[in-house]
């Protein structure tokens, strides 16, 4: 989105009460010593907006958002409830203007409660993907991505996520020379690989009832093994389909899929503690061979299990102090 010359690109960072500090200092540090934009802040009226511990003195409301060529909406604290319905008219009004819409973290909250994501793919931060897709359940919310260029509408992930979604924004405007010297200056990655998967603590489905927790214990204990539906089954003491109606009901997912995730949390838990090969840890876990690790990896959490393990490979001195 290139301006014509002598013309300024115009960004308007929207706070609402609970915004973090490293996301307003993101959506406004990453622009605003650039000459090729022009960064404003407000609020939903002029006046102080609090923080997340300290206290934002804006002087601009929400008229802002009819000028800008951008409006990025950083994260903030009541998620549950959604904003004010005069914000969320702003927000709309700006985007038929052909504003450009940005969110940083549950900022996409905000977009999806004005009805700007609905049939559209967008991202949160892991922790709140699923209270996105159940509150708005016309959003296709994709987990596992840093970010979303969905056009004319762009989410990111978690926090530092908004660097990466803010860099690729100067990509598009500036060029990769532009882009590649403000992260210089940031001291920060270009571009990240991967997804947001591999930042999740654990990826197998949380479970919401307890009948069948000590055969998923037992799961876990023997992930090596060659587990089918049907010795789940036996193992449970149900029929295949009452198995597989009960299992879903208690995680939300297919035994297959929870057991598939449940190896990957131990290959990255072994990965990230131990100097196993890939090949050994495929055996320990039961994904196999190392091409079927790496094809895990990269359909699960977008990146492979050597660049995994250079991402959060503990030291061993790191690792004698946590055992």
């Amino acid at each position: 989105m290139q301006e014509p010359a002598g013309e300024r690109h115009r960004v308007a960072v929207l706070v609402l009460p609970g915004v973090p500090a490293l996301e307003f200092g993101i959506a406004t540090q990453l622009f605003a010593p650039d000459p090729f934009y022009e960064v404003t802040v407000c609020g939903r009226r002029a006046g102080p907006v609090p923080g997340a511990g300290f206290t934002i003195d804006t002087t601009l409301g929400l008229d802002t958002l009819s000028g800008a060529d951008t409006v990025i909406v950083p994260g903030y604290l009541d998620v549950d409830t959604p904003p004010e319905p005069e914000v969320l008219t702003a927000l709309r009004a700006a985007h038929a203007a052909d504003a450009r819409l940005v969110s940083i973290c549950v900022g996409a909250f905000a977009l999806a409660a004005a009805g700007l994501l609905d049939e559209r793919p967008a991202t949160t931060h892991w922790q709140y993907a699923e209270m996105l897709r159940q509150s708005y359940p016309k959003v296709d919310v994709q987990p596992n991505r840093l970010y979303i260029d969905d056009g004319d509408i762009l989410t990111s992930a978690g926090v530092t996520a908004g660097l990466d979604l803010g860099l690729h924004l100067i990509r598009l405007d500036r060029g990769p020379a532009a882009a590649n010297a403000r992260a210089r200056s940031l001291v920060a990655a270009p571009r990240r690989t991967g997804g947001q998967g591999q930042f999740i603590e654990q990826l197998r489905a949380q479970p919401r009832g307890d009948e069948l927790s000590s055969l998923r214990d037992w799961m876990l204990a023997n992930l090596a093994q060659e587990l089918t539906i049907d010795a789940l089954a036996a193992r449970a003491h149900m029929s295949r389909r009452t198995f597989l109606r009960h299992f879903r009901d208690e995680t939300g997912t297919s035994p297959m899929a929870w057991l598939a995730d449940a190896r990957i949390d131990k290959a990255r838990e072994l990965l990230e503690t131990t100097d196993l090969s890939v090949e050994r840890i495929g055996r320990l876990t039961g994904l196999g061979a190392p091409s079927s690790v790496r094809a895990a990896f990269h359909r699960r959490i977008a990146t492979s299990p050597q660049e995994y393990r250079q991402i959060f490979r503990l030291s061993r001195t790191e690792n004698r102090a946590t055992q």
